[in-house]
Formats: C-alpha cells, structure tokens, sequence
C-alpha cells in the first residue's frame, strides 16, 4: 500500500522529526525500565504491570510506525512560493463571519498538524476545505453539524 501523501510546512516537518526522536529515546527508555521493573515483580504469567507495560510498549511502535509513516508520505510546502491569489495550504486567511461581525484568521495546513485551538485549521477539515481555492472578497459557506450554515467573508489571504 503506498503512503498517503501528508501536506506539511517546514516548521511541521521540524516537529513532526522532533516527536519521532522523542518516542524513539525517552519514551521507550522509559516503556523499557518499566518493563524491567515489572519483571522484577515476579511470575509474570500472573503480572498485569508487566502486561500493562507490554502493551504501552506495543502501543508506543505503533505510534512510531504510524509517525515514520506520515514522514515517509510528507510532502513538503514551500512557503516562499504560497500563492496568496487563492487559498491553499501554507497561507494565513482572515475571515469575517457575516453573521456576528467577528474577524478571525486561520493558518491552512495539512492534517497532521492542525490544531484548531492554535487556529491552524486542516486543509480537510469542514472550515479548511470549504475555504480552500477561494479569493479574496468572496463569501463561503460553511456547513455547521447543528443550526444553520456560517457565512464566512475572506478578507485577507497572506503567507504564514
């Protein structure tokens, strides 16, 4: 199965190696020295700490797999050519909801670093994606799980 293609900006691909190496050293130093302690315990046919750190173990190479995966697949934007025409992944967009007046602006990125209490919206997400390829001054409409849809107003696209 070919990797799926992961859309990230230079600072993601810098915290998504960063993260990698984290889980490689500390965490599994740690997963292992809760392992050896668990052992020391005893019988460990009978021994649920051993069991419960055997699982945090293979839970852990399975992140670090899933991680070294999305790195494998990481496509990498160059922010010095986002063109701000449009919107599109690599771009700071500043919206205005026509319903309340309020002004926002969301960073567009790639799903494996959204986070939307950073205002970094993924290019897939309901918002991401009803905005992406869309100008300046036009309005979106965003489809909301309960109650009617946003009106989104773009007045402003810029790199990040």
């Amino acid at each position: 199965m070919a990797a799926r293609e992961t859309i990230l900006t230079p600072q993601g691909l810098e915290d998504l190696k960063a993260k990698i190496e984290l889980l490689r050293t500390e965490r599994r130093r740690e997963v292992a020295q809760r392992i050896k302690e668990a052992r020391e315990f005893g019988d460990i046919s009978e021994n649920s700490e051993y069991d419960d750190a055997k699982n945090e173990q293979a839970m852990l190479e399975k992140q670090i797999s899933d991680l070294e995966e999305k790195l494998r697949g990481a496509r990498v934007i160059d922010e010095k050519q986002v063109d701000t025409d449009v919107v599109g992944v690599g771009v700071t967009v500043h919206v205005k909801d026509q319903k309340t007046d309020k002004s926002s602006k969301y960073r567009i990125v790639g799903s494996a670093e959204a986070n939307p209490s950073a205002a970094k919206l993924s290019n897939e997400s309901p918002v991401g994606k009803a905005l992406m390829g869309h100008r300046r001054g036009e309005t979106i409409t965003v489809p909301v799980p309960r109650g009617p849809a946003r009106k989104l107003k773009i007045t402003k696209i810029e790199r990040a």
